[in-house]
């Protein structure tokens, strides 16, 4: 019997369900998952348009969404922010 792995980012097809997504992995996932969660999130909507709309390169955009980076904050908020998402802390 063949396999083959499942891409999320195929699945995810618009920005509403982008958001959706990580609306449920930043209420249910580690931070290391959450991270795993926006690089899926941004593959799905386009390395080029993220660049374009985050003015950071194709490089460090990869270099942050790796779970074992030192992710810069302000770059994980601004991919976050091309998804039309803020980043909250809610209680």
């Amino acid at each position: 019997m063949k396999t083959r792995k499942v891409d999320l980012a195929e699945y995810l097809e618009t920005d509403e369900d982008i958001c959706e997504f990580l609306k449920e992995a930043s209420m249910t996932c580690t931070p290391d998952e959450f991270i795993h969660a926006l690089n899926t999130a941004a593959r799905a909507k386009g390395m080029i348009e993220i660049t374009k709309q985050t003015g950071v390169t194709r490089a460090n955009i990869y270099k942050s969404l790796f779970a074992n980076s030192d992710s810069r904050s302000e770059t994980i908020n601004k991919i976050i922010n091309t998804f039309g998402n803020h980043l909250a802390v809610s209680t």
